[in-house]
């Protein structure tokens, strides 16, 4: 049974390596919303990102993430909440000696899959939805950076996950490339997934306004309704 709340935090402390960047962090994210974290950079957006992947470890208060108690998780369950998240990139981090079908079907592998057609069919519905089966066969380094970045969303929709955390997905593209990025995002909210994305990309939280963290002077704050203004935050 789905929790009512995609993600939930309370009074916790984010930490990079050993420095304090955002305390006492307080929000909750309900099943099919999407949610901006937005602030400068170094200001905690992508290791907020990390404490809900489990990449990083959390020391006090609550994190919930489609019912995983994240301070009581074992190592085995991981991969378990893992399955259940899909996780953008900025930088892709797709692996350069393989085609796209076999960076998508080491992705099936590794979490379990081991019907080779079931396989092959999977990638194939992945790929036409984020219209990138044409290059099925290409390598990453033949492909332009939104090509790349589609597959990566690719990647994170294999195994049709609850939720999808972006850190900064756009930040490598130009403006056109992003707004068709954003559009993909937008189409798998509609779907009814859970988008949390972290960004400093002004121009496309413009043009695809939704609620909006802001990660400032080491707080999460949400703004009432007015106007963010970006360049304050950005």
């Amino acid at each position: 049974m789905k929790a009512k709340s995609s993600i939930v935090v309370k009074n916790v402390d984010v930490f990079q390596r050993d420095q304090l960047v955002l305390t006492n962090v307080h929000f909750e994210i309900k099943n099919g919303e999407f949610v901006y974290i937005v602030g400068k950079v170094g200001s905690g957006k992508s290791s907020l990102i990390k404490i809900l992947n489990a990449e990083m470890p959390v020391y006090d208060g609550v994190v919930e993430v489609v019912g995983f108690d994240l301070l009581k998780i074992k190592s085995k369950e991981i991969p378990l909440l893992r399955r259940r998240l899909g996780v953008v990139f900025q930088d892709f981090k797709l692996l350069t000696d393989r085609s796209v079908f076999e960076n998508l079907k080491f992705v099936l592998k590794a979490t379990g899959w081991t019907d080779e057609k079931a396989m092959k069919a999977r990638i194939e519905e992945i790929l036409t939805q984020v219209d990138m089966m044409p290059v099925i066969n290409k390598m990453p380094h033949q492909l332009s950076g939104g090509e790349q970045q589609r597959v990566v969303i690719a990647r994170a929709l294999l195994n049709d996950p609850e939720i999808i955390l972006a850190d900064e997905p756009t930040g490598n593209l130009d403006h056109d490339t992003s707004v068709d990025i954003l559009n993909i995002f937008k189409d798998i909210n509609a779907s009814g997934k859970t988008v949390l994305m972290a960004t400093h990309d002004k121009l496309v939280i413009e043009k695809f306004p939704a609620r909006t963290l802001v990660c400032e002077n080491g707080k999460v704050k949400e703004p009432e309704n007015e106007k963010l203004d970006f360049r304050e935050m950005l």
